[in-house]
């Protein structure tokens, strides 16, 4: 160092002051970065710096974050592994600092893999590196840059022992908070999405409560009804055509039987696999009003038939919910359905070019069933209304069923 560089260090504030007053600035901070940009003009005052940072390392020594002050550089972007770090080997307690006058050709910092590109990005030629330790153990490194060479001597590295020494039992205690902070966030969510799931449980039970109760008004109001004034005309009947008219209406009686079966439990899919019972189901909700296109595609090769039974009719409940609101409310010419793979698992679209919907209560209430039948198969559930209204499931994995699959309504 210049005899220049020596007078000037010599006019610096006494160390033990700037070390007091970093200790003073820490009171009162409650976040990691706050508290170094705190001290960052006093450690200023004892080495000139034109980057500084501090990196933890977790307790198993594999991930290390860092936090900056002044220039905001990849390294704090997200948490990375210890053994690509350029100070890894203080971090692994190999050495307790790191001396270097110019970074951007110490291999030290530059070894393959390492992330070292805002050193080179940022001219970062001068490095301090000294490790954080608590109760003999460390925990991470204080780090500053200059972008001058050969601008640090051993007694520099001095001065950073001591600042270290102080902000490592400090940030130790700080990250400490944060973990605990960070794992009650993670209990408190996990206890709303536990809650979120019973509610929709609930929903969802009440929702079928009520199919159940409007499955036995049809049968009672309509069907039995029906074949009770059969029944009596039969009676009645004294030639072949009254006769033969009574058994046309029987056989609509029996039909209008099968559609109330097939509306409580799925037959057709478990018979005939969900891509043709889903066509099925589209084509009587389309019925013969108007001109509907209609299509059903499977580009998974039938995966969607090897899922267990849950999750199979689950999806195809949200299917028929959404074919019905397409068929009712959108008032497109064109409702296409769509099994795709989807990663590991597959995605389910029913997409038509009509009108958005589900701004009317009744198709809000279908939304809600939909969104919570999904929630209970661990899918996740999403509408667009860009060009008509999509409606899509994507069930992240789809293991296949063991064995046959039982089908529940």
């Amino acid at each position: 160092m210049g005899q220049e560089q020596a007078l000037a260090r010599e006019e610096e504030p006494n160390p033990l002051l700037s070390l007091l007053r970093i200790s003073s600035h820490l009171a009162g901070q409650v976040e990691i970065k706050s508290a170094l940009r705190a001290v960052k003009a006093e450690i200023e005052n004892l080495l000139p710096i034109d980057h500084l940072d501090v990196c933890l390392i977790d307790d198993e020594v594999q991930w290390n974050t860092s936090y900056e002050v002044g220039l905001h550089t990849r390294w704090s972007l997200r948490r990375t592994s210890v053994h690509i770090s350029p100070v890894r080997s203080i971090l692994y307690g190999e050495t307790d600092y790191m001396l270097t006058g110019n970074a951007m050709e110490d291999p030290r910092y530059m070894f393959p893999g390492a992330i070292s590109e805002p050193i080179l990005r940022h001219q970062l030629r001068s490095r301090i590196n000294v490790a954080m330790k608590v109760l003999g153990r460390t925990i991470g490194a204080l780090n500053c840059s200059s972008n001058k060479p050969d601008h640090y001597s051993e007694a520099d590295v001095e001065r950073m022992r001591h600042v270290a020494d102080v902000l490592a039992p400090y940030f130790y205690s700080l990250r400490a908070n944060e973990q605990a902070k960070q794992a009650a966030i993670t209990r408190a969510e996990a206890q709303a999405r536990e809650e979120g799931l019973r509610q929709g449980a609930l929903e969802l039970t009440r929702a079928l409560e009520q199919e159940r109760q409007r499955i036995g008004m049809d049968l009672h109001d309509q069907t039995l009804a029906d074949l009770t004034r059969i029944m009596r005309d039969l009676e009645r009947a004294e030639t072949v055509q009254e006769r033969a008219a009574i058994s046309n209406r029987l056989q609509d009686c029996i039909q209008d039987l099968r559609q109330i079966i097939d509306t409580a439990v799925p037959t057709l899919l478990q018979m005939f696999g969900f891509v043709h019972a889903l066509r099925i189901h589209l084509e009587r909700a389309v019925g013969d009003e108007g001109e509907v296109e209609i299509a059903v595609h499977d580009e998974t090769h039938g995966l969607i038939d090897r899922l267990d039974a849950t999750t199979r009719i689950a999806l195809f409940r949200i299917a028929q919910e959404a074919i019905n609101n397409a068929a009712r409310h959108s008032g497109g010419d064109r409702i296409e359905v769509l099994v795709a793979p989807h990663g590991k698992g597959l995605k389910l679209s029913i997409r038509d070019n009509g009108v958005p919907r589900f701004e009317d209560i009744k198709a809000a209430g279908g939304l809600s069933h939909m969104r919570t039948r999904a929630r209970l198969i661990d899918a996740a559930f999403n509408i667009h209304t860009d060009t008509g209204t999509s409606v899509e499931v994507v069930l992240a994995k789809s293991a296949p069923s063991s064995r046959p699959a039982r089908q529940d309504a």
